[in-house]
């Protein structure tokens, strides 16, 4: 299966700006079965959503959905979305078929005061797409590693992000980790630029089980990442070294 990464630098709360800037990314791409934006890459990361979030049916879920049946492919990316009074960092994995599975980001930024206008998801959300097993994680969820492990029921994990430029070496560290400890691919995406809070230079990059680079972005620049996910290659290593059955049980509240 194809990955491509786009590492967007987005425009504060400007949604139709930077979907032409995702559209015109991807048209330049060559076919490709998954393509993966950043952390509510049509707005940026609001902490303060009222008249920045996007309704639930807003033209940017419509917009990827149009360019998955036209393209034939999944796109994945967060959107900044108010529903029924409330606010949700919604992770949407929309399929060419036209099939959408969310997965509300569940452990919001109290550092930057995300939790005091979004509300956290509960359920953890693995995905099916064309034979890959894809676990949807956002941004602050990749310093929790107890909530991805893997249960043997996922083959890569996506991480898509608004991580900011003094905490990167900790990205580029804890990706690295997720997928050795996981034995599963991890697809990283953060953004570039700025906005009214932090400055942002990416790290984007496609790991593989063993911990090492795929493919990755120019750091501070905005641009497109592509490597292929190897489901044979990934289970030849699990039965050779089969560290998954060694792992700790437990159970999440």
């Amino acid at each position: 299966m194809k990955v491509i990464l786009l590492q967007t630098d987005i425009e504060w709360a400007n949604p139709a700006q930077n979907v032409r800037q995702a559209e015109l990314m991807m048209e330049q791409q060559a076919e490709g079965d998954l393509f993966i934006l950043p952390e509510m890459f049509s707005t940026g990361f609001c902490t303060q959503p009222k008249g920045i979030a996007e309704p639930a049916d807003c033209a940017t879920l419509a917009w990827m959905k149009r360019k998955a049946q036209e393209r034939q492919c999944a796109i994945a990316g967060s959107i900044a979305i108010e529903e029924d009074g409330r606010f949700f960092n919604r992770f949407h994995f929309v399929c060419p078929d036209g099939r959408v599975v969310c997965y509300n980001k569940h452990h919001l930024f109290t550092f930057g005061g995300e939790d005091k206008q979004f509300t956290p998801g509960r359920e953890r959300v693995v995905v099916d797409y064309r034979g890959v097993r894809i676990l949807l994680q956002v941004c602050y969820d990749l310093r929790f590693p107890v909530f991805a492990r893997n249960r043997k029921d996922y083959d890569m994990i996506i991480y898509i992000a608004s991580w900011p430029v003094p905490r990167i070496e900790a990205w580029k560290t804890l990706i690295r980790a997720r997928a050795i400890e996981n034995q599963c691919y991890v697809a990283a995406v953060n953004r570039t630029g700025n906005d009214p809070y932090c400055q942002y230079n990416g790290g984007t990059a496609l790991i593989d089980p063993w911990g090492r680079t795929l493919a990755a972005c120019p750091d501070g620049e905005t641009g497109v990442a592509v490597a292929d996910i190897d489901l044979q290659a990934l289970e030849a290593f699990r039965q050779k070294f089969p560290v998954l059955d060694d792992a700790d049980f437990f159970t999440l509240d």
